[in-house]
């Protein structure tokens, strides 16, 4: 090998030290610490803002003068577009990252609340609704599994615990808060999307800052297409607890879409206030449930939460026959139980059933019966409340979820009828 002439001729000359070129500088990321309880409130205001919406249906319904049917196509749509969008960019951060996923989420989350600002008929909130539900599909599995990841060695159990009631809890606030903004400001649209726009936005800023949890791989393009199976030993027990979607989600969809107009037709209250405590009381026991009945031994929970919940219709049923405010709180509430305790108790019994790699897929086909028992009935009794009226439609709904209530309840009964048997 050569030497340079100039240095290495020269007896006696040292030869100058070569100096490494720099190297790039790591983007600095906020600690984890801090990113756990971020990802959590994030993934809390998705939530909130879904049941945003929904104490200000009657203000929108009044200011712009469309059905009942269309009111629930409004409800509707946002769970479909989610179901939609999770398929197909359910596992998609698990190939790009938690992190571009997030981000994309929350801009398209911010222009939902622009959207719904902007909006001065039903098509526009309809249009303000699928935008929200593709942002909150995109989502939802992205969000978990970064909270779960993102939490410390020692509060990994915190974290999937978050990524449970977090949604019920901010179903909750959301409708509560909506509907004290309806009752207390004069300009409740302004206030509930223009702070939530200013959330996402903000939200999206830090994000950028967050730590990535996932090392990128190959796939990306053929995780897009949707995967739904159920695992050959979750079948039967995934049959079994279909009474228990359809009935948990069908109430959730009647609740969100009809209820304030219930307030107002049925009760003669037109409350703000009234309307958004209608789904937090449903949706905030909900949240509870699952520690309530996570003492007793599976199937327990699940018979108790199916049991919860065909009592409380029962409990609602009577509530409007005697136009009884009292009585359809009660019920509610006694609802909420089975609301949230029956799906958490089915899952926590299916998730085991499935090897790691069935999981996602698996989940999928809960989310698939899930958010069709959440849209389809909601906006088919929309359809219906022209020809039989609101009070006919919300009784008949309810008398079909008592009796799928009823088949749920003796199914999750099954095993402990089969283990008492001689």
């Amino acid at each position: 090998m050569s030497q340079s002439p100039d240095l290495a001729s020269r007896p006696g000359t040292a030869a100058a030290p070569v100096r490494a070129a720099p190297l790039a500088a790591a983007p600095r990321r906020m600690p984890a610490a801090l990113a756990f309880p971020l990802l959590a409130a994030v993934l809390f205001a998705f939530f909130f803002a879904a049941a945003a919406p929904s104490p200000l249906f009657v203000v929108f319904q009044h200011a712009w003068g469309f059905s009942s049917s269309m009111l629930t196509v409004a409800f509707a749509i946002y769970a479909i577009a989610l179901l939609i969008s999770l398929l197909v960019a359910g596992s998609l951060s698990d190939h790009i990252g938690r992190r571009p996923v997030v981000l994309a989420a929350l801009v398209l989350q911010a222009v939902a609340m622009g959207l719904f600002l902007l909006a001065g008929d039903i098509g526009g909130l309809i249009l303000a609704r699928v935008v929200q539900g593709v942002a909150t599909g995109i989502a939802s599995g992205a969000l978990s599994a970064a909270v779960v990841e993102a939490a410390p060695a020692a509060k990994k159990r915190l974290g999937a615990l978050i990524t449970s009631v977090s949604p019920l809890a901010g179903l909750a606030l959301g409708a509560l808060l909506t509907g004290m903004a309806v009752r207390w400001t004069g300009q409740p649209v302004t206030w509930v999307f223009g702070v939530l726009a200013l959330v996402f936005a903000f939200g999206a800023a830090l994000v950028l800052w967050m730590p990535e949890t996932v090392t990128p791989r190959a796939g990306a393009l053929a995780s897009l297409v949707p995967r739904v199976s159920i695992p050959v030993r979750a079948r039967a027990e995934f049959a079994r607890g279909l009474p228990v979607f359809i009935a948990v989600w069908a109430l959730g969809g009647l609740f969100l879409s009809l209820a304030p107009s219930l307030m107002h037709h049925v009760f003669g209250i037109d409350s703000g206030v009234v309307n958004g405590l209608t789904i937090a009381v449903l949706s905030g026991v909900g949240a509870v449930a699952p520690t309530l009945l996570g003492r007793f031994a599976a199937p327990r929970p699940a018979i108790l939460g199916m049991a919860s919940l065909a009592l409380g219709l029962v409990l609602l049923l009577a509530a409007l026959a005697t136009s009884s405010l009292a009585l359809f709180f009660v019920g509610t509430a006694v609802a909420g139980i089975g609301f949230g305790g029956a799906f958490s108790a089915l899952v926590q019994t299916l998730a085991p059933l499935a090897q790691p790699h069935e999981r996602g897929e698996l989940f999928a086909a809960i989310f698939v019966v899930s958010y069709l028992a959440f849209s389809l009935p909601a906006m088919l009794a929309g359809f219906l409340v022209a020809p039989l009226g609101l009070l006919a439609t919300v009784e008949g709904y309810a008398g079909v979820l008592l009796l799928v209530a009823a088949v749920g309840t003796w199914n999750q009964w099954a095993p402990l009828r089969r283990r008492a048997a001689p």
